[in-house]
């Protein structure tokens, strides 16, 4: 078992916390309507689909387009906040989100327009919770780190769960256009940014823009191949992955560090964010068909089902803070991936029985999500020199972010196609609950996976930190 050794710097002259720790209610607040606007256009997909004419395929544009620069766009503000000041890339960040709102409310009557303001929300949108993961680690303390990432976490579950709910209130009420406004409230916490952050010195380096676009290649060709098909897209995306592999490899200042990957304990840390984040969307995405579908629920009830599991994340994540802070980090990711597999052993015998049983495992679900979450996040930064905290972080929550994307797709098609539809769960005798409960089963096989690679990989002692605040 490989250990975690620190590792010798130099490190930018940070000023003294105190200005900074009193931004630390601006950082939830833009945190908040970042992740918002992740799951708010959902639900508004019809609406915009019957006004343009457009087929399934064409109205996901407004969800697809957002995720995919929204996932680069992480990994962009997170390379260049290791050569830039944090005050200046946030501010860029949160008047390019105001930027492409006021362009898609304004020019709502041309699809074309829809689209680019939505990647231009999304590439501003991204500075925000790429920004704030690198502000935490950089200026606080592991102690401080622990309780922030719990906060930080129960409000973006907050706003994962009331998203839809207030996505639809305001489509159904006035008009989805008006969706498009709901991030603008973000603009107030500029001059308190500005007032707070400190005046960070130029780092080194420069951004390694054909990296940049190579890594924006491979993403997008495979959340095309995930959800349109086509090998040609998959064949594009290997192509684009070796390019990169060699542009980083040659480049003087790479757009990712290569020693990033070679780091066994970072690698992990990918690949779990990866397939939890992608199992866990995957069934946000599965429950409510499968509630229409098998118990013949409406919306409202569907959203009365899931509900309380998104409010318990909201109390739980400051909960697995603390504990984060006194327990470790480590043990916090062990309680929350058994919560989450045994929630998906619980809903996957649960199909086709009192509803309620659903709704108990997913608040289940919601809570071991938020303390993976919140730990996950902490294991991956205690591991990451300070100099590349920005981009290590940055790709970790792209891949998270663009898990949920690819995962669902691949579980959308496995649904279409049936490919569950037989007798496998030895709890399930009603066969219209084989495919639901089947694919749900499998889904906690790996949860059940990630931890003991987490297991294995980490161990049960903490890595030395190598990043504290200067």
């Amino acid at each position: 078992m490989e250990e975690m050794k620190p590792v010798e710097h130099a490190a930018r002259p940070v000023p003294d916390n105190s200005d900074i720790k009193k931004s630390v209610p601006w950082i939830y607040y833009v945190i908040f309507f970042a992740v918002l606007n992740e799951s708010v256009f959902n639900v508004s997909t019809p609406n915009i689909a019957s006004q343009f004419g457009l087929d399934a395929s064409g109205v996901s544009w407004v969800v697809t387009i957002f995720f995919i620069v929204f996932g680069m766009g992480m990994v962009i503000f997170g390379k260049l906040s290791d050569m830039y000041s944090i005050k200046k890339l946030i501010t860029i960040g949160i008047v390019l989100y105001s930027v492409g709102s006021i362009i898609g409310f304004a020019l709502q009557s041309w699809y074309p327009a829809v689209i680019l303001s939505r990647a231009i929300q999304g590439a501003g949108g991204s500075a925000i919770p790429a920004l704030i993961f690198v502000m935490v680690a950089r200026f606080f303390t592991a102690e401080e780190r622990g309780k922030l990432f719990g906060i930080i976490t129960s409000t973006a579950s907050f706003a994962v769960g009331i998203g839809p709910v207030l996505g639809g209130y305001i489509a159904g009420s006035f008009h989805w256009a008006y969706l498009f406004l709901i991030p603008l409230p973000v603009l107030v916490a500029i001059p308190f940014f500005r007032k707070r952050l400190p005046n960070e010195q130029r780092g080194a380096g420069k951004l390694d823009m054909l990296g940049a676009a190579l890594l924006g290649i491979v993403v997008t060709t495979l959340i095309l191949f995930t959800t349109e098909g086509g090998w040609l897209y998959l064949l594009a995306a290997f192509v684009a992955l070796a390019l990169f592999i060699v542009q980083i490899r040659r480049a003087k200042d790479p757009f990712v560090d290569p020693a990033l990957f070679a780091n066994p304990l970072y690698r992990t840390g990918l690949i779990i964010g990866f397939l939890i984040f992608g199992t866990v969307m995957s069934i946000m995405f599965v429950i409510p068909l499968m509630l229409h579908h098998l118990y013949g629920l409406n919306t409202e009830n569907i959203g009365l089902i899931m509900f309380p599991g998104a409010i318990s994340a909201v109390v739980f994540g400051r909960v697995a803070g603390n504990m984060t802070v006194k327990r470790g980090s480590h043990f916090v990711v062990y309680v929350g991936l058994a919560l989450i597999a045994l929630s998906f052993v619980l809903q996957s015998s649960s199909v086709g029985l009192w509803v309620w049983y659903i709704g108990v495992a997913l608040i289940m679900m919601y809570i071991g999500f938020s303390f993976l979450q919140t730990a996950l996040a902490e294991s991956v930064t205690q591991i990451l020199p300070v100099h590349q905290i920005g981009v290590g972080m940055g790709l970790f929550n792209m891949t998270s972010t663009i898990s949920g994307a690819v995962v669902t797709a691949l579980v959308a098609k496995a649904m279409e196609r049936e490919l569950f539809a037989f007798p496998l769960h030895p709890l399930l005798t009603d066969s219209h609950a084989y495919l639901y409960g089947n694919l749900i089963l499998i889904l906690s096989f790996i949860v059940i996976a990630s931890a003991i690679l987490y297991l294995f990989t980490f161990g049960k002692k903490a890595p030395q930190p190598v990043n504290e605040p200067v």
